[in-house]
Order: structure tokens, then C-alpha cells, then sequence
């Protein structure tokens, strides 16, 4: 039985059903995820037209004649629309071809091995050898931020936005917060960014968040630095966004990207003494929660709240059920997941950062090579960024790694099976890339 029906219970379900497990999946809100599907790719997709103005902008650079697009929110939203109902047509087609019964409706746990389904019909409690419960995160709203989903707005009010803000102000320079940034700066908005710290991207490597900085005060984006958020109001003219230290933000609209909660109160969890830190279910190297036949994966297991890794969640949690870890398996590694954040220019990392190594003492040895260098890069018209190569000094074999450029998010799948499989600088170089190519990069570095 699956509780949720985002990347890890799709996954969770694909994965059981091919091991011969009878599946019952239970979803609220869009089977294919309300997270994956209402957050992540929605705003690719207005990061990718934000691309595509940016692109036009700059038109000249590769011989053409300057033309001046201006973006259609209407059509954007009929384009984001489609895109979520062939993503949960497919999904749904999927899982019922591997005759996984679907439940429109909400789940909670009745006892160690019943859950209980509340649809528009009644409910229904359903029996269960194994329970997965995955039902994801949503926005998180602070009390003293009044949205209201027309001036002061969360992610979620933004896909698109009603009507094109003249300013908006970002709260929030995590992830999410710099996407919106990059995404309202290409579609013409004045932004201001209040970033609590003293760099974008708190926890990433430093001269990754220079980079960005750099690149957003060069499109003129103004950042508050040290400006940690304490209160939000609407004016006449539009929004006032207050900080700690006595500064304020004034602007058209603003917009909360500062974490999110698990949607986990629904679930009962007390029926059976599921153990949780903050609402999220603590789980083990198998996923497994406090009660060792109930699972949770994706954005509620706490762990790192990527679509990547709920899927590879649901997976393993699918084989350790139906018995397949008896056998020699891989661990999930979640210090070897490569992420991405969809800016301009892109950034992408994967396994060990150089800061995190020198502060535990390790020796490393660090490459970093330009993109300035590569002959694709000046065809593309986009030097900016650069490759950065961690690995071991005595063996060679390739640590981790940061990419900041165009089409990072794609180049890092390199680094990451070179993380994974313990490939080395050498395996790297020996390679025979195509020319040209932005991945030549990678072999630079490595060599």
C-alpha cells in the first residue's frame, strides 16, 4: 500500500509491480506528484521561456538582427497546463498497464497493517503487508507573511503568476529562491533578493555562489545581503518586505521561497508510534520508519528532496519488500546525488566539495578549467562558468565536482557516474569525446 503518488510511490509502485507485489497507490491531489508536478517542472518550464527571451535578447551575438519578444502569460500557462497532464496521462497509463490499482482520495494509517482510504464514495480500509508512505512537502508560510496569492505569493501562486510584477522581491537565496530570481529577471521584472546570509546558496561552494552573485548584479539584480526576513506587508503602491537588522524591500509583489514542510499530519502516524523529527518520518539505510514494515521516502524521509533520489527511494524500498536485498545490492549513497539549480548560468555538483574536504582535514586535489577555453562555448556564444575537479591526489579517483555554465545540469551526469563507478582523472581523460563539445571541459580538468 502507497501513500502518495509523486516520483518515489510511482517508482515505489513500477518497481513492485515488475516483482510480482500487488500495489494499491493512494494520491490527493495529481498522480505523478503534486511537489514534481505543481513545483519542479512547472517552473523549468517558465525558467526554460525565461531562457528562451534571453536567448532572443541576445540574438545579435550570433548574427542575427536584435528582436525584442515580450512573454504572453496566457499562452505560458496553458503551455505549463499541457505539460502536467501528458507528465500524469503517462504516469497514470503506466501504473494502470501494470494493473497498480489507483485511489483517488487521502490515506492515513488505521493500524500496523491497515490503511484507510477516504475518497468522494466513502472509505475503505485496505490491508497490507507493507505500507510506503510518500506524500511529499508544500511551501512553507511563515506567520508573519500574509499571502494571499494575488501581491504577496508562495512558489505555487507563481506557476504563472496572474499578472507580470514590475518588481518582485524574493525572500529566500536558497535553490528555489535564485530560480525565481533568474526566471522573473529574464521575463523583464525588476528583482530584489533578500538573502539571509552573506552569500547566495548557503551550504554550496563559495566561488560556485560568487559566480551567481556575480552574474545577477551584472543583469541588475539587487541583493540584500545579511537581510533576514521578519515581516510582510501590502501597501497601496504594492508589498514591504521588513528584515531583522531595520532594512525594508519595497516592491509590486514578493515571494516566499524560503523551505518547506512534509505533509505528513494527515497520516496518523501516532496510531501506530512512527518515530518523526519536525514531521518528517525517520527512516534507515533501507527507508524503513521506527515500524520496520512501513517505509517513507521522497521530500517526508528528510533526506535530500530531489526527484532523483525519491525515485531511486521507491526502488529500493520495492527490491528490500519483495526481498531482492538478500542479495548483493548498493546502498542508496546520498553524498553521491548530483543536483542541479536551473539559473543562467546553470550550476550543477555531485559527491565531495572542496570546502567540506579541507574542513575535515582530507587531502584533495582540486582542477578548475574555464569554459572560456572551450571551442563550443564561444559557438554557443556563452563563456561563462567553468568545470571544477575534485579527487584524490594518490589514487586519482575522481571525489566530487562543481559545473557552472551552460547545460551544467546535463554535463554533471559525467561526474556523477564517474563518482559512483570510482572512475578516475585518467578514465576521464582516455575518453574520447566529441569535438567540439562543452564536455570537453570535463577531460580538461581532469588531465
Amino acid at each position: 500500500m502507497i501513500i502518495g503518488g509523486g516520483p518515489a510511490g510511482h517508482s515505489a509502485a513500477t518497481y513492485g509491480a515488475r516483482l510480482g507485489a500487488e500495489i494499491v497507490l493512494i494520491e490527493r491531489d495529481v498522480f505523478g506528484g503534486a511537489a514534481h508536478l505543481w513545483d519542479c517542472i512547472p517552473s523549468k518550464a517558465m525558467i526554460a521561456t525565461g531562457g528562451a527571451l534571453s536567448f532572443l535578447a541576445r540574438s545579435k551575438g550570433m548574427g542575427l538582427e536584435e528582436v525584442s519578444p515580450h512573454i504572453d502569460l496566457g499562452n505560458l500557462g496553458e503551455r505549463l497546463a499541457g505539460i502536467e497532464a501528458k507528465l500524469t496521462n503517462t504516469t497514470t497509463k503506466v501504473l494502470a498497464s501494470q494493473q497498480v490499482r489507483l485511489i483517488d482520495g487521502i490515506g492515513s494509517i488505521v493500524d500496523e497493517h491497515t490503511v484507510r482510504a477516504v475518497t468522494d464514495e466513502g472509505e475503505e480500509d485496505i490491508f497490507a503487508d507493507y505500507i510506503v508512505l510518500c506524500t511529499g512537502s508544500r511551501p512553507r508560510i511563515p506567520e508573519w507573511a500574509p499571502v494571499d496569492g494575488d501581491r504577496i505569493l508562495t512558489t505555487r501562486d507563481a506557476y504563472p503568476p496572474k499578472e507580470l510584477p514590475s518588481h518582485i522581491v524574493v525572500v529566500g537565496s536558497g535553490v528555489t529562491g535564485v530560480e525565481f530570481v533568474h526566471m522573473f529577471r529574464s521575463f523583464g521584472s525588476e528583482v530584489t533578493l533578500l538573502v539571509s546570509r552573506q552569500q547566495v546558496l548557503p551550504g554550496k561552494d563559495a566561488e560556485v555562489a560568487y559566480a551567481l552573485e556575480e552574474d545577477f548584479l551584472r543583469r541588475g539584480v539587487n541583493l540584500m545581503k545579511g537581510a533576514r526576513a521578519t515581516g510582510l506587508e501590502r501597501t497601496d503602491e504594492g508589498v514591504r518586505v521588513y528584515s531583522e537588522d531595520g532594512r525594508v524591500a519595497d516592491g509590486s509583489h514578493a515571494l516566499l521561497a524560503i523551505g518547506s514542510i512534509p505533509n505528513s499530519e494527515l497520516l496518523a502516524l501516532e496510531n501506530v508510534g512512527i518515530a518523526t523529527d519536525g514531521g518528517y518520518i525517520n527512516v534507515d539505510h533501507h527507508c524503513r520508519s521506527s515500524v520496520p514494515h512501513i517505509y517513507a521516502a521522497g521530500d517526508l524521509s528528510g533526506r535530500l528532496p530531489l526527484s532523483s533520489v525519491a525515485s531511486m527511494q521507491g526502488r529500493k524500498i520495492a527490491e528490500h519488500a519483495m526481498g531482492m536485498h538478500d542479495l548483493p545490492h548498493r546502498h542508496l549513497d546520498y553524498d553521491k546525488a548530483a543536483s542541479a539549480i536551473f539559473t543562467e548560468p546553470e550550476i550543477a555538483d555531485v559527491g565531495l566539495a572542496e570546502a567540506d574536504a579541507f574542513a575535515e582535514g582530507r587531502k584533495i586535489r582540486v582542477t578548475k578549467v574555464p569554459f572560456s577555453v572551450s571551442a563550443k562555448a564561444l559557438i554557443n556564444d556563452d563563456p561563462r562558468g567553468f568545470v571544477k575537479m575534485v579527487s584524490d591526489p594518490a589514487t586519482g579517483v575522481i571525489l566530487g565536482g562543481s559545473i557552472v555554465g551552460r547545460h551544467a545540469a546535463e554535463l554533471i551526469s559525467i561526474l556523477a557516474l564517474a563518482v559512483n563507478a570510482g572512475l578516475t582523472v585518467n578514465d576521464i581523460v582516455e575518453s574520447l569525446f566529441v569535438h567540439p563539445t562543452l564536455s570537453e571541459v570535463l577531460a580538461e580538468a581532469a588531465e
